[in-house]
């Protein structure tokens, strides 16, 4: 069974910092795309950040550029979230997602990715 869990979240007060991990078990995902998005109350899932198979390639959205760096360690199986300059409006959700095909280009849908994590919350106060 395929399983990504996230960790990391918390509360924090605005422009302080949060590392997310997201561990995977049940299969490898060293040939494959991973990201991350965020829900908040009352709005619809977003992207925020995702990463090629190899790390060379990553994409963010435009409200998070210059703040939140993605990385991976592939001997882990894991994907990262490094979040700096939080802000208040950074709370939300976070998910974890990986693409199931090999070798592609990071994407921003969400609908491109099959594996999910349950998520972890994010907290920022102002």
């Amino acid at each position: 069974q395929v399983q990504l869990v996230e960790s990391g979240g918390g509360l924090v007060q605005a422009g302080g910092s949060l590392s997310l991990s997201c561990s995977a078990s049940g299969r490898r995902f060293n040939n494959n795309a991973m990201g991350w998005f965020r829900q908040a109350p009352g709005k619809e899932r977003e992207f925020v950040a995702a990463i090629n198979w190899s790390g060379g390639s990553t994409g963010y959205a435009d409200s998070v550029k210059g703040r939140f760096t993605i990385s991976r360690d592939n001997a882990k199986n894991t994907v990262y979230l490094q979040m700096n300059s939080l802000r208040p409006e950074d709370t939300a959700i976070y998910y974890c997602a990986a693409d199931s095909v090999w070798h592609v280009p990071v994407k921003a849908q969400d609908r491109a990715y099959e594996y999910w994590g349950q998520g972890t919350q994010v907290t920022v106060s102002s």
